[in-house]
C-alpha cells in the first residue's frame, strides 16, 4: 500500500498496549468533554433552534464510516417524499474557512469543500458551507428549504437537532473504546446509544441498529462519456486510489469484484497534484468520487470514478420519515429559539 496517508496509531483498533502518556491525556480530553457536555445542559452555554427541523448525522470515532453517502441518500429520499431539504457543512478543507458560502455542481472543490460539492452534484440540494453551522442552517431555512440535514455536526451541540442519525463502521465498530488520543472516540459510547437512529456501515449490526450496505455497479470516465460496467475490470490490474477517511474499504470492495487491486491510500480530504498519480505504469485508475471531483483537471482517459449508493431497508426510511412527518405536523422548529452567546459563534 502507497505510504502517502497518515495511518491511526496500531493502539487504536489492533489490540495493542496503549502508551500511558496517551492514556492520560485522553483523561485529560474526557473531562474537556465532559465540561463542554454540561456547560449546554445546564444552559451556562445555549444552543440555538431554527425554524425548521434538523436532521444531523455523524459518527463519535475518527475518520471515515459512511456519512457522505448516507447523506445524499438522505437527501434523495426526502426529495422524494415531498420535503425540500438542505445540506449544512463546515466544508473541511476549503482553503478560506472563515467564509461562508453557497456550493454547486459547478464549486471548485477547494471552494466549497470535496464533500460539498459530491453532495451538491449528486443530489442537486442547496448547499451551504459554513463553520457556525447555525449560520448555515438558517441560510437554508431562509432560502426555502423546509429541512435541514447537517452533515458531520454530531457533536456541535449549538445547533438545536430533531433527528441524530450516528453511523458506525461495522468492521472497526468504536477500536479499542477508548476517548482521543488514546483510541478513536470523539466522545464516549454512551453517546451513540442516545442518537434516535444507529447505522451500521458494513459487517454485522446489534439490536436496535440499522444495516447499511455501499454498493457499486459501473465506473465513470473522469473525462466523460459512456459509463463502464465495474464487473468488466474483474482479472485486471488497477491502481485504486483513495482519500477517505478509511481507503481499505474501498480496496476491498473492489477486490470483491475480482479487480487486482494496487493500492494507493491518501489522507483524508487530500489535495491532489500530478505528482501523486506518478505511479510508473499506465493501468486503469479507479478512485472514489470523493477524490474524483478534485481530479478532473489531472485524469487522462484511463482515469474512472467509482460511484457508490448506500442502501438501507425500507423500514428504516419508513420510521425516519414518520419521526419528520410528526415533527412537521407539530410545527417544530422556531418556538424555542434562543440567543446566541458571541463566544459560542464559531464552534
Amino acid at each position: 500500500m502507497s505510504s502517502k496517508r497518515r495511518t491511526p496509531p496500531r493502539y487504536w483498533f489492533d489490540g495493542f498496549p496503549v502508551p500511558w502518556h496517551m492514556r492520560l491525556l485522553s483523561r485529560l480530553y474526557a473531562a474537556v468533554i465532559a465540561l463542554r457536555v454540561r456547560a449546554y445542559h445546564s444552559g451556562w452555554r445555549r444552543s440555538v433552534r431554527v425554524p425548521v427541523p434538523v436532521l444531523v448525522v455523524g459518527n463519535i470515532t475518527v475518520g471515515g464510516t459512511g456519512k457522505t453517502p448516507l447523506t445524499i441518500a438522505l437527501v434523495q429520499r426526502l426529495r422524494a417524499a415531498g420535503y425540500t431539504p438542505g445540506v449544512a457543512s463546515r466544508g473541511y478543507g476549503r482553503q478560506q474557512p472563515d467564509q461562508a458560502a453557497w456550493v454547486d455542481a459547478n464549486t471548485r472543490p477547494a471552494q466549497g469543500g470535496d464533500e460539498p460539492v459530491l453532495i451538491a452534484r449528486q443530489t442537486g440540494a442547496l448547499v451551504r458551507v459554513d463553520r457556525d453551522r447555525v449560520a448555515a442552517a438558517r441560510a437554508l431555512a431562509d432560502a426555502g428549504c423546509d429541512v435541514v440535514v447537517c452533515d458531520d455536526g454530531l457533536q456541535h451541540y449549538r445547533l438545536q437537532r430533531d433527528i441524530e442519525v450516528e453511523v458506525i463502521d461495522g468492521e472497526r465498530r468504536y477500536g479499542n473504546g477508548k476517548l482521543l488520543p488514546a483510541g478513536p472516540l470523539r466522545e464516549p459510547v454512551e453517546r451513540g446509544q442516545r442518537c434516535d437512529f444507529r447505522v451500521v456501515n458494513g459487517g454485522e449490526p446489534g439490536f436496535g441498529e440499522w444495516p447499511m450496505r455501499l454498493a457499486s455497479d459501473a465506473a465513470l470516465p473522469l473525462h466523460g462519456g459512456r459509463s463502464r460496467p465495474l464487473a468488466s475490470f474483474a482479472g485486471q490490474r488497477v491502481h485504486a486510489v483513495a482519500g477517505i477517511g478509511h481507503p481499505p474499504r474501498f480496496f476491498d470492495m473492489l477486490r470483491g469484484r475480482g479487480i487486482a487491486v494496487v493500492p494507493h491510500a491518501f489522507d483524508d480530504h487530500h489535495a491532489y497534484s500530478a505528482r501523486d498519480f506518478e505511479f510508473g505504469s499506465e493501468l486503469p485508475v479507479l478512485m472514489t468520487e470523493k477524490d474524483a471531483v478534485k481530479c478532473a483537471g489531472l485524469a487522462k482517459d484511463w482515469y474512472f470514478s467509482v460511484p457508490i449508493s448506500a442502501q438501507l431497508p425500507e423500514a428504516f426510511w419508513v420510521a425516519l420519515l414518520d419521526k419528520l412527518d410528526k415533527l412537521r405536523r407539530r410545527g417544530s422548529g422556531g418556538k424555542r429559539s434562543t440567543d446566541v452567546e458571541e463566544g459560542d459563534r464559531n464552534e
